[in-house]
């Protein structure tokens, strides 16, 4: 059961030990279920998974991820096996150009985040993309992910913090040069599957972190693999959501690094830290 091998695999990689033991239950619930999953999904959709013991929001989306395009994204992000291309191929009306268009300009690679995406105006900064494309995608997903609602994007609402995101980018690099972190190998660009891609989970304030270097062909042809880090986060209440931290090239905060899509924050960030830590008079 792939809710096992995610388990396994986050234990090797040390992920919290309550998120391993939350997929372990999970899938022994399944294992244990008398009912074919297929036919209570279709029955009764998101909201008959999370009836089961041990299944919340997030394992019930996972779970019906897996029914309806064969894959799961989190799984392939742990194991380095990930293709987002392939994935958003998965949503009707979105072809093999439009699904490699829409990775590179908005740096995401699940269908959670193309869902808030299609819902928050990004999808719309996409070259192609018109509204009526845009609202036959909200509709897939709509579908594919069992949500009958429209669901905010959490990087704009009650997502962490920049600080937060930002001591976390830190840690990463950290761990990440210093040689202390578990290493996957990507399969996208990746001809000789090495495994070089340092893969950190941890928490704080309140929220759970998955956080590798990007892996974009973008990334690739700007030698920016280790400097653009991919933060994917989510709550005890499986508010999920992804973010991009990179150093600035240009602008005001020129050489800081800073979360795509939140510059202002950053902004007031760096500033209020200059006031909290003045640089002292040069010694005459």
């Amino acid at each position: 059961m792939k809710l096992a091998q995610a388990a396994d695999l986050l234990e090797q990689q040390g992920a919290s030990p309550f998120r391993v033991s939350a997929y372990r239950r999970a899938s022994e619930t399944l294992a244990r279920l008398a009912q074919d999953i297929r036919e209570l999904a279709a029955a009764e959709g998101t909201a008959g998974l999370i009836k089961l013991p041990n299944i919340g929001k997030g394992i019930a989306r996972a779970i019906q991820e897996l029914l309806t395009t064969g894959s799961w994204a989190q799984l392939e992000r742990l194991r380095g096996t990930l293709d987002p291309v392939k994935l958003f191929q998965t949503v009707p009306g979105i072809g093999p150009k439009s699904a490699e268009i829409i990775h590179e300009t908005l740096h995401i690679d699940s269908l959670e985040a193309l869902e808030a995406a299609a819902w928050d105006g990004q999808l719309e900064t996409v070259r192609g993309m018109g509204s009526r494309r845009i609202a036959g995608i909200r509709n897939a997903l709509a579908a594919l992910l069992g949500k009958t609602r429209r669901r905010p994007r959490l990087e704009t609402a009650t997502g962490p913090t920049v600080s937060t995101l930002l001591e976390v980018d830190r840690d990463y690099r950290r761990r990440a040069e210093q040689g202390s972190l578990p290493l996957i190998a990507p399969r996208r660009f990746n001809p000789q599957g090495k495994a070089w891609l340092p893969i950190l989970h941890s928490g704080r304030d309140g929220w759970h972190f998955t956080v590798l270097y990007s892996n974009t062909a973008l990334a690739h042809e700007l030698k920016r693999t280790h400097d653009w880090v991919i933060v994917y986060y989510y709550d005890d209440h499986h508010q999920e959501g992804q973010c991009t931290v990179v150093t600035e090239t240009r602008g005001p905060l020129t050489g800081q690094r800073v979360v795509r899509g939140r510059e202002s924050e950053c902004r007031d960030y760096y500033h209020a830290e200059v006031r909290h830590n003045p640089v002292p008079p040069a010694a005459g």
